[in-house]
């Protein structure tokens, strides 16, 4: 689900179709039927980001906070806001995207816990 993320709302795949021109040869936005198919993909902001994340036993054990994408434009992991409350005492972990499941409209992290994830090591951002 979150990779196929990578190719639809970020618009990694392209069709080949002629895309607008600016300056010259510089390519630019996506055409009308790319635009009709990316619309139809996963929007992170909208269905991914801010979305809690249930174990399989429907426990709520998380938050998802961010998405990385590697530099060949792939999604590779979610960083997951675990334990704390109220925001006091959370800390984000790094979670590979394919132990993730979407089951019965959820985003399911099967075998964990809120205390599995937050025995993980806090994910912090390079600067």
């Amino acid at each position: 689900m979150l990779q196929r993320l990578t190719v639809l709302a970020l618009g990694a795949c392209v069709t080949g179709a002629a895309l607008a021109q600016v300056a010259g040869s510089v390519r630019l936005g996506v055409t009308v039927e790319e635009q009709r198919a990316i619309a139809e993909g996963w929007s992170a902001k909208n269905q991914i980001i801010g979305k809690t994340v249930y174990n399989d036993g429907g426990d709520s054990i998380g938050t998802v906070e961010d998405l990385i994408v590697a530099p060949d434009r792939a999604v590779t992991h979610a960083i997951v806001g675990a334990g704390g409350f109220l925001g006091l005492g959370k800390h984000d972990v790094l979670i590979p995207v394919e132990q993730f499941k979407f089951e019965n409209e959820r985003l399911t992290l099967p075998g964990a816990t809120k205390e599995s994830l937050e025995d993980l090591p806090v994910f912090e951002y390079a600067h």
